[in-house]
């Protein structure tokens, strides 16, 4: 165990679970099956409600609720019997792979000497958009907090132009305008729009750079997947931007180490009802990254993503292999009324990561989510806020002679 664990008083003990007899269950491939109603039954209107009856919709919403949450138990003992051995089993190369339990001393004892003496620091970001037809501005904040009152804010504007060249004749100058404005009408990927994705792509980038620069604290804590996809891709500029980020997240992730992520809604419905499975102070090492950056990146014999250059992919692949191998992906509970949360930790300090993440996430009872991201949140709220940023804007538009002329219809949608 590390230092801070064992400064911490961490004697984790494994689950133990038995594996039952049975045969597995079997479930149905129909894809409406899950709605209670055949296709028929869904497009037929004419025997849908005019208007809401209230009595019927609270009655209905009220059983299925019931049956969920019912069906949802029986299953739980059974996931965990069946479930479980396996985790540790089917992970033979990965040693810290398992289910494990924490006691609430070992929660205090991490509250003070890990948490409340400033041994966490955590990041979170924030943006701001204004779009207008000759403009659009982005700001881009982000917060560091921890407990012993340290705190940090820094921030970046962004000025979207469709043509900045000056000096061209009018007639040209409107051409080429137009040309802009037609591409990137039509410039989209599966993640979106080129110019969202290099936006989220930069807060992403920004979180992990002050997080590994700013931050001293020995642990840091951030928020989302630590190998965010827009700095795995490129952020819709793969030749520019893939390089840069994957040099911070070597930095930070392999080298650092002492890092942990959490997950706000996980799309991985497996991860999240194995998370809905623990108990209270329960936390379970599941698997590495590897598989998960291999869909995205692809392989040597299965390429996946095309806007790879062939130079870019192999760069992409290593850091995949290298890092997914590092860091693994874990589930935890912090409390009976919270949900199962999904969080990331590099390999050599798992059981240390979900300790602290735990022991942050209990002081948040019907949340059970890090309290310390929740602070940095709220402070990029604060500092970095909505209405300060547009009206700053609007008055400069205002300056221009334009004070309404580019603002959104629901800008000025009266309420």
């Amino acid at each position: 165990m590390a230092e801070d664990q064992r400064a911490a008083g961490l004697q984790i003990q494994t689950v133990s679970s038995r594996r039952p007899n049975g045969t597995p269950i079997q479930t149905g491939r129909d894809p409406l099956a899950a709605y209670g109603e055949s296709l028929e039954q869904i497009l037929d209107v004419t025997g849908w409600k005019a208007g809401v009856d209230l009595d019927e919709v609270y009655a209905r919403t009220q059983s299925e609720v019931a049956d969920a949450v019912a069906q949802a138990d029986r299953t739980r003992q059974a996931i965990r019997e069946r479930l479980f051995p396996a985790i540790r089993a089917r992970q033979r190369d990965l040693p810290c792979a398992g289910v494990y339990q924490m006691t609430p001393d070992q929660v205090a004892s991490v509250h003070r000497h890990v948490l409340f003496n400033g041994g966490v620091e955590a990041s979170d970001g924030t943006m701001r958009v204004f779009e207008s037809l000759p403009l659009t501005i982005t700001q881009i904040g982000v917060a560091l907090v921890s407990y012993k009152g340290n705190q940090g804010t820094y921030s970046h504007r962004l000025y979207r132009r469709d043509l900045r060249e000056k000096g061209l004749d009018p007639a040209e100058e409107a051409l080429a305008l137009l040309e802009n404005r037609q591409r990137h009408s039509s410039d989209t990927d599966e993640a979106g729009s080129s110019s969202t994705l290099f936006r989220r792509g930069i807060m992403a980038y920004a979180e992990r750079l002050l997080l590994l620069k700013k931050s001293t604290a020995p642990w840091r804590i951030g928020h989302g997947n630590p190998v965010a996809y827009e700095l795995i891709t490129g952020a819709g500029h793969v030749d520019l931007m893939l390089r840069p980020a994957i040099d911070v997240l070597q930095e930070l992730l392999l080298n650092h180490q002492r890092v942990i992520y959490v997950v706000s809604d996980p799309a991985d419905r497996v991860l999240r009802t194995i998370a809905d499975t623990l108990n209270p102070l329960e936390f379970a090492i599941i698997e590495d990254m590897s598989e998960q950056l291999f869909r995205i990146t692809g392989t040597e014999e299965n390429p996946r993503l095309a806007h790879y250059s062939a130079k870019d992919a192999k760069v992409a692949r290593e850091f995949a292999r290298e890092v997914g191998h590092a860091m693994v992906v874990g589930v935890y509970r912090a409390s009976r009324a919270a949900p199962g949360q999904v969080f990331y930790a590099h390999r050599d300090h798992a059981h240390e990561a979900a300790a602290i993440v735990m022991a942050d996430s209990v002081l948040q009872d019907f949340r059970g989510f890090p309290m310390l991201i929740d602070l940095a949140d709220m402070i990029c709220a604060a500092t970095f806020d909505a209405a300060t940023f547009t009206a700053s804007i609007q008055t400069a538009f205002a300056h221009a002679g334009a004070p309404g002329r580019y603002l959104d219809e629901r800008a000025t949608r009266r309420r």
